[in-house]
């Protein structure tokens, strides 16, 4: 029975310890944070597993708060640590992206949890900092967003847009931009639809939201003069 209980704390110990040692420190991924990443699994340049990441506010070096990741999947850089807030399509999407996803002027933050946006890329879930909580809550919109496209959503801080990419196959793409509404969430106000499933001319719609009412405009092009173009 001893034997048997000093096994089980041995393995118990064992994965603890192997756990704490996937531990990064990203010290410049945040402008009011300094973060302290684990992750359960790394193996050469890839990390996996149930993640935990800790913030503590810069100013006062005290933990801020935890958040957890289920998948906190990730690729290690040429110094054996992970990046932070690169978003780049058919590539390198980091675990965390902070950005103020919302424009309300408060910094948020993106965790990526597993790989099951669209052509199973990056997925992630995407946290709001709520001003009378004082803390980081869940946004089921903008999670959605980052679960139901090509990876983690773009942020356009100048003209207020969140933009989104999927598509299907080689020869149809889709582009949409979002505003956010106070007290109302997401509102798409443009879509472009770039098709060239014919295979010798791309059909291009335009849909854009102005004066509360939507314009369509739909244009033809030689396939190869397009993409010349684009």
């Amino acid at each position: 029975m001893k034997h048997i209980q000093s096994s089980l704390l041995f393995i118990l110990l064992g994965s603890s310890s192997v756990f704490a040692q996937n531990q990064f420190e990203l010290k410049d991924a945040s402008k009011n944070y300094d973060v302290k990443m684990e992750v359960e699994t790394c193996a050469k340049d890839e990390c996996s597993g149930k993640g935990i990441i800790e913030l503590f506010d810069k100013k006062t070096s005290k933990k801020f708060q935890t958040l957890t990741s289920d998948n906190l999947f990730f690729y290690l850089n040429e110094e054996q640590k992970p990046t932070a807030n690169i978003i780049q399509l058919y590539n390198e999407q980091s675990p965390l992206i902070f950005e103020d996803f919302n424009f309300d002027g408060t910094e948020d933050v993106a965790i990526r949890n597993g790989n099951e946006s669209g052509y199973s890329g990056p997925s992630y879930d995407v946290y709001v900092f709520n001003i009378t909580r004082k803390q980081f809550v869940l946004s089921e919109e903008l999670t959605a967003l980052a679960h139901d496209n090509l990876g983690m959503f773009n942020t356009d801080p100048e003209r207020k847009r969140l933009i989104t990419y999927s598509k299907s196959g080689c020869c149809w793409h889709l582009t949409t931009e979002y505003t956010v509404l106070p007290q109302r969430g997401l509102f798409k106000v443009y879509e472009l639809e770039e098709d060239a499933m014919g295979g010798e001319k791309v059909k291009v719609t335009k849909e854009e939201f102005i004066n509360d009412k939507w314009i369509t405009n739909i244009k033809e092009y030689p396939i190869q003069e397009y993409y010349k173009e684009n």
